[in-house]
């Protein structure tokens, strides 16, 4: 276990202006010179000047090289230094727990998976996951100091205030779990929670490029369904900042109501698409999958639909595209109510079959009667792959310490 301390804030590089500076060169791959800077940001060149100074010091930016734009002196080029800054993730799944190791341009540079520990000992639970955060960081071979935090993306609901992991629904045994403060005393790392759907809208937007969408809907599809929501460039995350449950939005089910003369029969999206169940009509149609007992089983058959969806399985595809379908449905009741203009799909359980299911959800959204808004709508899905929310969770830390934040500038008495 480490023993290094560093106390229970975020660590943070110091003032509006430098974030503004930094967030403007992380997004810009080729970099940026410093007159590229002032004109992007808005600040004075003395400003630019300072702050490139202070983070070229820090070993957060560096000069990479020059160019020659018309007559005068040539440009100095100022690059992301991503491997002077990381952060850890951990993603608690009711399968695994999953761990990653982000540096300051948001790449994976390390990851790994535990099981995930009963919580009949909270203790048992915090062992584990600070063990293999440790190990992460020390087999990365990755300075501690050089680490900004650890970010949790649980299931909901949680308490974000105490940090405690409250009762989860596919978590039964996990009620009421102090989570965030005993992590940080057994880590000596900063850490935050979050429940995982908005923890995956906010990966959405801080690897996002300079062309993000302002507003948008992340839906997240793993061992339950849920919807993310970023609105002006802010995650929505609600009073108790668990925003997100969208299981019990009202839809036609479509194939998948469960015989053919139910075809047609409404009810709530989440349990019309929930892994075990999908599973089980997959068996009813003859697919050889492994009988759903217990999570790790869902998902060990939940690989075999993919492979057979990925070998060209007619039943296989037939019932991804109904499951996108059916999300589809759901969530353009989302869109018509927030008038958003793009939809993000992602998870653990939707990568698997994104490839069948992902045109039938867009076909089911932008060519929906129901649709309202009257301009197009970008359905895609998430580069973040199956370990999203994991992603999101070390984004939260970046985020956090690295992004620019207009509250910076309220004068406080």
């Amino acid at each position: 276990m480490a023993e290094h301390r560093r106390g229970a804030n975020l660590p943070s590089i110091g003032g509006f202006n430098r974030t503004v500076v930094l967030d403007a060169v992380r997004r810009s791959p080729d970099g940026l010179s410093r007159v590229e800077l002032a004109s992007r940001t808005g600040l004075s060149a003395q400003t630019v000047s300072n702050v490139t100074r202070f983070l070229i010091e820090a070993g957060m930016i560096a000069e990479s090289g020059t160019v020659v734009s018309g007559r005068g002196k040539p440009r100095t080029i100022l690059r992301l230094e991503a491997s002077s800054r990381y952060a850890v993730g951990v993603h608690v799944d009711p399968a695994v727990v999953t761990y990653v190791l982000l540096d300051l341009a948001g790449t994976v540079v390390a990851s790994t998976t535990t099981s995930t520990p009963t919580a009949d000992d909270p203790s048992e639970v915090v062992r584990t996951i600070a063990s293999a955060v440790d190990g992460l960081v020390s087999d990365a071979q990755v300075d501690v100091d050089a680490v900004l935090g650890v970010g949790i993306a649980s299931p909901g609901p949680i308490d974000v205030d105490a940090g405690v992991v409250l009762d989860p629904p596919f978590l039964p045994r996990w009620r009421d779990v102090p989570l965030r403060d005993a992590l940080a005393d057994a880590t000596g790392y900063p850490v935050l929670l979050e429940k995982d759907v908005t923890a995956a809208v906010v990966g959405e937007m801080f690897l996002a490029g300079e062309s993000s969408a302002r507003n948008f809907a992340f839906v997240y599809f793993g061992t339950g369904f849920g919807v993310g929501l970023a609105v002006d460039h802010e995650p929505v995350r609600g009073v108790g900042s668990n925003a997100g449950d969208a299981g019990h939005i009202m839809v036609d089910q479509g194939a998948l109501a469960g015989t053919p003369d139910s075809a047609g029969s409404r009810g709530e999206v989440g349990a019309a698409v929930a892994p075990d169940r999908l599973v089980q009509i997959a068996r009813s149609r003859g697919l050889p999958l492994e009988a759903p007992s217990d999570v790790e089983s869902v998902d060990r058959a939940w690989d075999g639909l993919a492979s057979a969806i990925e070998s060209g399985d007619p039943v296989a595809i037939g019932l991804a595209e109904d499951a996108g379908t059916v999300m589809g449905n759901a969530v353009v009741l989302i869109v018509n109510l927030l008038d958003i203009d793009r939809v993000v799909f992602g998870g653990p359980f939707w990568s698997r079959v994104a490839r069948a299911a992902l045109p039938a959800a867009r076909a089911a959204i932008v060519e929906s009667p129901l649709l309202v808004p009257k301009h197009p709508v970008v359905v895609d899905e998430s580069d973040r792959g199956a370990d999203v929310a994991a992603v999101g969770a070390a984004c939260l830390v970046l985020d956090a310490a690295l992004s620019p934040r207009a509250s910076a500038l309220l004068i406080r008495r």
